[in-house]
Parts: structure tokens; C-alpha cells; sequence
């Protein structure tokens, strides 16, 4: 999706093929970028990791063994590395050693597959389907442009159609570090545009976590007629969203935790679960006058 092919592909036992994928209005095109990818391949098991991420060497045998047709979409483990895990190359026990799982994602099973009861749980970053399965859930909603929602929809598709959602012991990747911020401030436009895109498609809207944070932080209002900016975000708000270098991931609860004033005893457990869930859960539908 870049503006120029790759000039130097790395040599490999398989073959390497480059997809051009034209950007609309210069938004990442994604979904369109994993549909052209699907169409393309030849196997009968899709297997897709996002560009971030370095698979484990049985990455793609722990998905050969487990997909088959109408079983559903699979995903794998995903461990975060901190800042300079890889500087000294490919050491998969180092990496067994240093990486943390995501706080807002569950724990794989002990074994074999568990499967997912909640739709918004898919997550593109590591994940495998067989052709007759992708082929059944029509693919990704190539309306979604840029940042975000187009994970929700698609799960939310899955589950329409009947098409299962598990958790697979292992198919592991590492995620590498890189600064970025959560909530995705440096996103606004395409998070409230794919949002809105959802609730044309749904009755209602997704990303409601980031939404409810960008309201704390000012940057956005919910109004009769949608989601409204009300500024750009400046220096602080990046400051408090940043991923920073002692952090192996960005979380946008500890951004809401902080922006509320929630004392580190009170920011887990079940009642406050409950308590961000329902303030959220405004930003689902447009205010109401």
C-alpha cells in the first residue's frame, strides 16, 4: 500500500509476491489490502499477520493443523515485546522470555481450541480461516477506510452467518515494539468516520472505548447529528497517550483510569468494568436531545 514496490525482496523457500493495492484519499485501504491477499493466494488455509508482527517458526503448521472447513476463524497467540527485543536478531526463546500478553485480551487455552462467545473479540493482528469459510463470510467491508471498525464489522459478520470464532493454543506471533498512542488520537477522522460507517451498516456504533476517551480528553462531543471534533490534539494529550519505552503495549484504560482520577487500587476488579462499560455505552448511538 506504499507509494513503491519493494526493491529487494528477502530471499526465502517460498514464493514472495508483492500486491499493489491503491489508497483512497490517502487512507490505508485494509480491508481491501486482505481481500486482494485472500483472492491471491493459492492454499486452501488464509493465514494473516499484521506487518508488525514476527510469526513463530510453527506459526503456520499450528494452523494447518487446526483449520478446516466450516470449523471457522482462528486465532492465534500474540506476545508483546518490549523496546529492543529483537535489536540482536531472531531469538524465539528470548522472545518466550520477554513477551506479555495484551491485558484487554484473554489467555489462550492450555490446549487445542476455546471458542470465543463475543463477536468483538477478532482481531486482525494474527488470525487464519479456511477458503470455504473466508469465501462464506464474504470477506472485509472494503467501506471502511483507514483506521479501525473494519475488525469489529467483520467478526460481527461472522457471527450473522454462523461462522465460529476460537482461540487456538498456539500460532504465536511477537508484536515489536513501535511508539504509538492508545486511544489512537492521531487517528480522530477515520476512527469517527469508520464508526459512523458501522452504525450505517449496524443500528449503532463501535469503538465507543475510544470514543468515550476522545470526550474525556475534549476532543470530540456526541451530538444529535454525530460525533462532532471539537479540537486537534496537542502535546499533552500525546503525552498521556503514548506508548512509551518501558511499555510493551498501549492500553486506552489506563488512559481513561488517569483522565478520571481512579486511584490504582480501584482500576480493576468487576465494578469498574461495569462502571466504563456503561459510560461507554453513550457513544453508541447519537445524543439524544
Amino acid at each position: 500500500m506504499q507509494a513503491e514496490p519493494y526493491e529487494h525482496l528477502p530471499e526465502t523457500d517460498f514464493p514472495l509476491r508483492q500486491i499493489p493495492i491503491d489508497a483512497t484519499d490517502g487512507a490505508l485501504p485494509l480491508s481491501a489490502a486482505r481481500n486482494a491477499a485472500a483472492r491471491a493466494a493459492l492454499g486452501d488455509v488464509l493465514v494473516s499477520v499484521d506487518v508488525d508482527c514476527i510469526p513463530a517458526p510453527r506459526l503456520i503448521a499450528d494452523y494447518a493443523a487446526a483449520a478446516q472447513s466450516g470449523r471457522g476463524l482462528l486465532m492465534g497467540e500474540v506476545q508483546y515485546l518490549p523496546d529492543g527485543a529483537e535489536a540482536a536478531g531472531l531469538d524465539f526463546a528470548l522472545f518466550d522470555r520477554l513477551g506479555v500478553r495484551h491485558s484487554d485480551r484473554q489467555a489462550p487455552p492450555e490446549s487445542g481450541l476455546r471458542e470465543c462467545q463475543d463477536y468483538r473479540c477478532f482481531w486482525s493482528l494474527n488470525f487464519a480461516i479456511h477458503r470455504d469459510d473466508w469465501n462464506a463470510s464474504g470477506g472485509f467491508d472494503e467501506g471502511y477506510l483507514g483506521y479501525g471498525g473494519e475488525d469489529t464489522d467483520f467478526g460481527r459478520t461472522l457471527a450473522e452467518r454462523g461462522i465460529g470464532i476460537w482461540w487456538l493454543k498456539g500460532a504465536r506471533v511477537y508484536h515489536q515494539y513501535h511508539p504509538h498512542c492508545m486511544p489512537p488520537i492521531h487517528q480522530i477522522p477515520s476512527v469517527i468516520r469508520n464508526a459512523e460507517y458501522f452504525a450505517s451498516e449496524w443500528g449503532h456504533r463501535t469503538m465507543e472505548h475510544w470514543l468515550y476517551a476522545f470526550r474525556l480528553m475534549g476532543l470530540i462531543e456526541n451530538g444529535p447529528d454525530g460525533l462532532i471534533v471539537l479540537r486537534e490534539p496537542d502535546e499533552r494529550d500525546f503525552a498521556l497517550c503514548r506508548q512509551e519505552p518501558h511499555m510493551p503495549y498501549a492500553n486506552t484504560r489506563r488512559v481513561i483510569d488517569r483522565l478520571q482520577a481512579i486511584a490504582p487500587a480501584q482500576r480493576s476488579g468487576e465494578a469498574r468494568r461495569l462502571q466504563v462499560e456503561a459510560a461507554q455505552a453513550e457513544f453508541l448511538v447519537a445524543k439524544t436531545v
